[in-house]
């Protein structure tokens, strides 16, 4: 079964380290064979919110949200990569996520946080479950913190910490079956 994931990235900031762990787990879903799109505020600009994209006629959308809303109709699961800001969620993300609705419906989400701290953005994750929930994407329990962002990774994306990996495969191999199993389901119909 062919899987896609859109792996959403919450941070527009100049010297973001949340991208070290968005490149980490891009390279390990394509190691498991699943197609991967990345989205990022910082590639594709959305306005802030002001209308939502079911909101606009077919086709007369802003470029950048059209193309988004493509990616997450295609998409079988999310991956949100949020930093932890103020112990929430990043501004960027939530404008992000408010955009769109109808797309994430009767799909699996999966949470990874990071922080400069210890605790890897867990508080943040806490707030996101709640938003994903109501956009009905609703996330799988567990998380996946990334403590001590800024020196978690060498230059080629290993992580310093051992214990990453096998958290990361563990992680991974419960958001594969959420995805599975709800892929199946929306192929035999969804409610109305």
């Amino acid at each position: 079964m062919a899987l896609t994931i859109s792996l959403i990235y919450g941070s527009v900031r100049s010297d973001r380290q949340g991208i070290k762990a968005v490149k980490y787990l891009e390279k390990r879903l394509l190691e498991r064979g699943i197609n991967v799109y990345l989205i990022d505020p910082l590639e594709d600009t959305l306005p802030l919110l002001d209308k939502m994209y079911k909101e606009y006629k077919p086709g007369t959308a802003p470029e950048p949200m059209e193309k988004i809303a493509r990616l997450l109709k295609e998409s079988d699961g999310f991956l949100i990569v949020t930093g932890e800001y103020n112990h929430s969620i990043p501004p960027a993300l939530k404008n992000l996520l408010d955009h769109f609705q109808q797309e994430y419906y009767f799909k699996p989400s999966a949470i990874a946080s990071y922080s400069a701290g210890s605790f890897g953005g867990v508080r943040a994750a806490v707030h996101l479950r709640v938003i994903v929930g109501e956009l009905g994407m609703p996330a799988i329990s567990s998380m996946l913190p990334f403590p001590v962002i800024s020196d978690l990774f060498d230059d080629n994306l290993v992580p310093k910490n051992n214990r990453i990996d096998n958290s990361t495969s563990r992680f991974l191999d419960q958001f594969e079956w959420y995805i599975k199993a709800f892929k199946a389901q929306r192929e035999i119909g969804v409610p109305c």
